[in-house]
């Protein structure tokens, strides 16, 4: 039996009552109206938008029971811990667990004694499994990381393919897959393989506004890493590499230079990188060096700053590592140091791939990255266009909007460029396109006839590099898009249209060094009592270690900022303060209370 539609006036009290919080963010409402009605979603949120609350809040107010596919152990169990903490009765079945307890689980779960059940994929994939939950009253499937459904997502895991299962075993269940990195191909390819029926599809702006992106040139890359994290020495962060040598390598000279730091990668045995995150969490450790295994289910809400020591292989991995960054909401900043040797490395790691198709794909990706890093147009249009998000607004948060490159009239060259795209049929790549803009002959090029074409030779003029830098500012622009599932073929969009025709003016970057900037430090001040925000923190980290949790799960960094701006002094204030509802203010509101009220003394 589907659950019928909620009025929103219940949704708010229920988001109040369960989470403490007064509104919803962008896209969650219209979500969990649909999810409720009993239908399929596709939800693209970005990391730290909010995604888990779209089927924790259904999960909670529905009568029965909502089952969550999550890619992580350790996901599930903060997910859980959270939850408990906030009055909803949740579990998790994964490998860590013996049987007898799976089956106490199986227990509650039959005696509606749970609201929410967290498994990873492999195991719903099982017949048993699935002939089990088939007895009972289940109302809602989530599928987070939906993108490693997809071939084409950056994250692949095979036993995401066989969800497709649920839609057989569950015909009348609504599924909702949720992720927040996917461009248009990987969307396309999680519909195709769910067999979603007639879904809601929510796109939410990938926009991380708190986050600054900044890139700077690499010269003595430990020196430049010590020194930035120092600066912070009371912010907890990541820095990612792309090898476990150089996680190790890393992680020791950081060590001997006094900062509380942990390596993290995948040849490590399980019970140590267990033990590094859960110490990461509970803030017992500042700052992780890890590979990407250190990847999905990271939900520690005060990482003040990522970076990358040495490049991401696709742009969507990138800006969901970036995005682990200031999910709370407050400022953060992605610093990426770049070597053109380390992306020579990257180059020659996909090369050796004897799979060909996957090699051309990962090469695809990767040139994405390329672009982002050369980029001379605002980094936050590259992404959210990327994304298909197109954008002609600058951020003015990352290090080509603080120190912009000088400009010049390109409508005559791009028009030259466009045209050239049109005229070959939108079938050909950058370096195709390019040569022949500059009027090079090839057996190929002849074949097609583009030797004959008026682009032909039109830009002979101006280098290789220098046309390859104006493709790639079309496509940060959002005049261009490359397909990825044919070859990078550049494609002309709907906004190409008035530039072909010359109906408005273009300004586009000319070529310049690239410059530091990554320690600019905002200028707007915090509001807050920070005095009184040190003490807070101090004693939610005495509950949290008490209790042996994460402290965001006591309460997060925006909500000790509130705490610390409003000073509330009763229970009434205290559930004013956003992330506080009845069930935590009855669980820690006396000892914060207190506090607040012997500081003010």
């Amino acid at each position: 039996m589907i659950a019928s539609p909620i009025p929103a006036v219940s949704l708010i009290d229920s988001l109040q009552q369960y989470f403490g919080y007064s509104a919803f963010r962008s896209g969650q409402e219209a979500v969990i109206e649909q999810a409720l009605s009993g239908r399929d979603s596709l939800v693209l949120m970005p990391t730290g938008g909010g995604k888990s609350l779209c089927y924790q809040l259904p999960a909670a107010m529905l009568d029965g029971i909502t089952i969550v596919i999550s890619p992580l152990i350790a996901l599930m169990k903060d997910q859980v811990d959270g939850l408990t903490r906030q009055g909803i009765k949740s579990a998790y079945v994964n490998s860590t667990l013996p049987q007898t307890e799976i089956n106490d689980i199986f227990k509650r779960l039959a005696a509606g004694d749970l609201k929410l059940l967290y498994v990873a994929p492999e195991r719903l994939t099982q017949a048993y499994f699935l002939e089990g939950l088939s007895s009972l009253p289940i109302r809602l499937f989530a599928i987070d990381e939906a993108h490693c459904i997809s071939q084409w997502g950056h994250d692949f895991r095979p036993a995401y393919t066989r969800l497709a299962q649920i839609k057989h075993w569950f015909p009348h269940i609504p599924v909702m897959a949720l992720t927040a990195t996917a461009d248009v191909t990987t969307r396309k390819d999680i519909l195709s393989q769910l067999q979603l029926n007639d879904p809601y599809i929510h796109l939410d702006s990938f926009d991380r506004p708190n986050i600054r992106l900044t890139m700077a040139d690499k010269y003595k890359g430990t020196e430049q890493v010590t020194a930035y994290i120092k600066k912070r020495s009371q912010d907890c962060g990541i820095v990612y590499c792309s090898s476990r040598w150089q996680v190790e390598n890393l992680s020791k000279a950081l060590a001997s230079a006094g900062i509380n730091c942990a390596a993290y990668h995948g040849g490590m045995e399980n019970e140590i990188r267990s033990i590094v995150q859960d110490n990461f969490a509970k803030d017992k450790i500042q700052v992780v060096v890890a590979t990407v295994a250190f990847g999905l289910g990271i939900n520690k809400l005060n990482i003040r700053y990522v970076i990358h020591f040495e490049p991401p292989r696709t742009l969507e991995a990138y800006y969901q590592e970036i995005g682990r960054a200031g999910r709370d909401g407050l400022a953060a900043e992605a610093l990426y140091l770049h070597s053109d040797s380390d992306a020579e490395k990257i180059l020659k790691r996909i090369e050796s791939n004897e799979n060909e198709h996957k090699r051309e794909v990962e090469k695809q990706r990767f040139n994405s990255v390329s672009d982002f890093i050369q980029a001379q147009t605002c980094r936050r249009q590259v992404v959210l266009n990327y994304f298909a998000e197109y954008t002609q607004s600058a951020c003015g948060n990352c290090d080509i909007c603080i120190d912009p490159p000088t400009t010049f009239d390109g409508l005559t060259v791009a028009q030259m460029a466009l045209s050239c795209v049109f005229r070959t049929e939108q079938k050909a790549n950058a370096d195709y396109l390019v040569a022949v803009l500059r009027g090079q002959t090839s057996e190929k090029i002849s074949r097609n006839g583009h030797d004959k074409l008026s682009t032909f030779g039109i830009g002979q003029n101006k280098t290789p590099g220098y046309w390859h830098a104006i493709i790639r500012q079309l496509i940060h622009l959002g005049f261009l898009q490359q397909d990825i599932s044919q070859q990078s073929a550049l494609v002309l969009t709907e906004a190409s249209r008035s530039i072909l025709k010359g109906e408005q003016p273009l300004l586009l970057a000319a070529p310049r060094l690239q410059k530091a900037s990554y320690w600019r430090q905002s200028n707007s001040s915090a509001s807050y009592d920070r005095g009184l925000y040190a003490k807070l923190r101090v004693l939610r980290k005495t509950i949290a270690d008490a209790e042996d949790i994460p402290p965001y799960i006591v309460f997060n960094d925006a909500t000790l900022s509130e705490l610390a701006k409003y000073k509330p002094t009763t229970d009434r204030e205290m559930l004013n303060i956003s992330g506080i509802g009845p069930t935590k203010l009855d669980r820690y509101g006396s000892a914060f209370i207190s506090l607040i009220k012997e500081h003010q003394v």
